[in-house]
């Protein structure tokens, strides 16, 4: 969901273990040469989407790299299989009230740009959790913890799954291999 720490874990994620971070919205914005915001209001959320799915085909090529997506990716089946097939899946579950009080100021995100974001999280939420809790290998609940407790959720659940060793985790605060 929008808000939910995507970028933010991401990156935090991508450290320890010593991968790339990849940030799909990023991309998105240096190929289509605005804002995410601008294109929606511009072509409309569908273009967006074709986009998106061409970014995310591209992205999951990657080894090694820790990908932050946008909030409505798992709206295309094909990104849902893509991502399930070609990625571990990590889904930052997070209630709508908690994310409507990190985002309650935001203007970049245009789904949220109506009299009452409060309601389209709660609506977005309904729609999106299923098909997020179908694509995900696991899921963690971020409610309040630390970024970093966050990461080390997510690392332990990586390490249970075998999709890393856990040997290998690197600890980019002291530089060494846990």
């Amino acid at each position: 969901m929008p808000g939910g720490g995507k970028s933010t874990v991401g990156r935090h994620l991508a450290r320890r273990l010593g991968w790339s971070f990849i940030d799909s919205d990023t991309l998105i914005e240096a190929q289509i040469g605005c804002s995410i915001r601008s294109y929606f209001e511009r072509e409309g959320e569908d273009r967006f989407r074709d986009i998106e799915q061409q970014v995310i085909a591209d992205c999951t090529e990657s080894s090694r790299s820790v990908i932050a997506t946008g909030g409505g990716v798992v709206l295309r089946a094909g990104n849902r299989r893509i991502l399930r097939e070609r990625t571990t899946v990590v889904y930052l579950r997070s209630s709508s009230e908690d994310l409507f009080r990190r985002l309650r100021h935001d203007v970049k995100r245009p789904l949220l740009q109506v009299a009452d974001p409060l309601r389209r999280l709660r609506d977005m939420h309904a729609v999106r959790d299923p098909l997020y809790a179908d694509t995900a290998h696991f899921s963690v609940d971020t409610g309040r913890p630390s970024v970093p407790h966050l990461v080390n959720m997510i690392l332990m659940q990586l390490e249970l799954a075998g999709a890393i060793d856990g040997r290998a985790t690197h600890d980019a605060g002291t530089g060494k291999l846990d």
